[in-house]
């Protein structure tokens, strides 16, 4: 299965924090609140420039945990997205979002 859940930030490169979310669902663009649209969505990986393969410096929730500590405003955005508000589409858009999740710090630009 493929996953109807497309996501990117807006900005590659060493200006990370000026980027946004560009995120759809079966390619309708999904709108996020401000508040979550220009952050990080705090899944887990490893998002050190200098040292991107040490497991010492990963950061964020894993998929079960971010979908527990996530669920409210999750499934109040699907709502409002008409997308289906359940668990398949939850780890979906979690798997969606990580691949391009980014931190503050990570692209050394502000170093």
């Amino acid at each position: 299965m493929s996953n109807p859940f497309s996501a990117k930030w807006s900005v590659q490169g060493s200006s990370l924090c000026l980027g946004h979310w560009e995120i759809s669902y079966l390619g309708q663009p999904v709108q996020l609140d401000l508040e979550r649209k220009e952050k990080d969505m705090g899944t887990h990986a490893i998002y050190s420039f200098i040292f991107p393969d040490d497991d010492a410096f990963a950061e964020g929730l894993h998929e079960d945990e971010w979908i527990v500590e996530n669920m409210d405003w999750l499934a109040s955005l699907f709502v409002m997205n008409d997308i289906p508000a359940n668990e398949t589409n939850f780890r979906l858009f979690y798997q969606a979002v990580n691949k391009s999740d980014w931190r503050c710090g990570s692209c050394g630009g502000c170093i």
